[in-house]
């Protein structure tokens, strides 16, 4: 089945993270099972999401793993000209959500393995679909713990978020926390007798960018990213009741994308010491006042060394002499880090699309991917990689 007409399939399912993905798993698992594929679904605790792992070939070989998330981000608040769980098609450009962020790619390495399905394969190719991804590559975990217990793992993998078709080796690591500060409530025409959590949280704040600055002055540096630095980033921030009330909590959520070697710990104690220091001069008053950090969730980096054997087979299956590294994170770093599974990031498409109104990818763009799989089927085919 042509990959467009399976992206057509998929673009028409909702799988905004916050929503269910069980009928596309669904229409994936009975669409391999029409070649004799056995797909395996790993569910959530709800029963309204899983991941989907497959494998076409021989069972007692590493073979290679095409990753893909089947999630995606909401569309509410964003002005679309075009329907977007509906594909449509302009001028080349494939339009509806997901195209790009990635079910493009998912599309292609659906295709793949039907079409591997036809083949006497001596490697096996193996397909990986994972579901919340958007939200802290959360759902992707279950299925990490089931090839932790696998007699034999990939040899590989393939994560194809939208590069281009270039080859990626590595994005940062990221950290999401929330800090709550408490103070103490007070009518605000007493406000100077009370303390108030917003205005502790915006002092917070002020230690945040603090450390933003001496790490954006101090380092470490990679040029190889378009920030070339470890970053902190704060995104909400929420208090209060009404404006007569002194607030005695707020909340703020932010995040550290750090570097692969930079220790995200060392910075997250440095904030913390940052708090205590901006408390110290409260306690006497209000000895209630406190700051307290809580991960909430995190996901390794992602650092491929560039003459890697994985860099170096799909530089041969794209015709790619160089290498890149994104800015966005993948389920890669999870698969390197806790399965030692070696991966790179390739997939069509650009990121500059994704997560925009009237999202999209072009059809040369899926060529190349799938000419990039077609490729790696021949090369399965024949006995490589071991």
């Amino acid at each position: 089945m042509d990959a467009i007409a399976i992206l057509d399939r998929l673009i028409g399912f909702d799988t905004v993270s916050s929503r269910p993905n069980m009928a596309l798993m669904d229409y994936v698992r009975d669409l391999l099972a029409g070649a004799g594929v056995t797909a395996r679904l790993i569910p959530d605790a709800t029963g309204g999401k899983a991941n989907l792992w497959a494998t076409v070939g021989p069972s007692d070989r590493g073979g290679v793993m095409l990753s893909g998330h089947t999630d995606v981000v909401p569309v509410e608040g964003q002005a679309w000209t075009r329907p977007p769980f509906q594909l449509t098609e302009a001028e080349g450009r494939l339009y509806g959500r997901g195209t790009a962020d990635m079910k493009g790619f998912v599309a292609c390495a659906v295709a793949a393995t039907l079409q591997a399905a036809r083949r006497p394969l001596k490697v096996p190719l193996h397909l990986a679909l994972s579901y919340d991804e958007e939200v802290g590559c959360l759902g992707v975990r279950s299925l990490v713990d089931m090839l932790e217990g696998a007699p034999v793992r990939p040899a590989m993998c393939i994560v194809g978020e939208p590069t281009g078709m270039q080859v990626a080796t590595g994005h940062k690591g990221k950290v999401a926390l929330r800090a709550t500060c408490t103070g103490r409530e007070g009518h605000s025409a007493l406000a100077p007798l009370a303390l108030n959590a917003l205005h502790l949280a915006a002092d917070f704040i002020g230690v945040i960018r603090a450390v933003q600055a001496r790490v954006a002055k101090d380092g470490p540096f990679d040029g190889d990213y378009d920030v070339p630095y470890t970053t902190l980033h704060v995104g909400k921030m929420q208090g209060g009741v009404q404006v007569n009330i002194v607030p005695n909590n707020a909340t703020m959520d932010f995040e550290i994308r750090s570097l692969a070697g930079h220790d995200a710990g060392g910075l997250i104690a440095e904030l913390q010491a940052g708090a205590e220091a901006l408390l110290a001069p409260l306690r006497a008053t209000f000895p209630e006042a406190a700051i307290t950090i809580d991960r909430l969730w995190d996901y390794p980096g992602l650092g491929t060394p560039s003459d890697a054997s994985v860099v170096r087979f799909v530089q041969s299956l794209t015709g790619a002499n160089g290498t890149i590294k994104v800015a966005f994170g993948t389920e890669g770093g999870l698969f390197d880090a806790r399965l030692n599974v070696p991966s790179v990031i390739c997939g069509p498409g650009s990121m500059a699309q994704g997560h925009k109104p009237d999202e999209f990818v072009t059809r040369e763009q899926m060529a190349r991917c799938q000419a990039m799989l077609t490729t790696l089927i021949d090369r399965l085919e024949t006995g490589l990689p071991g």
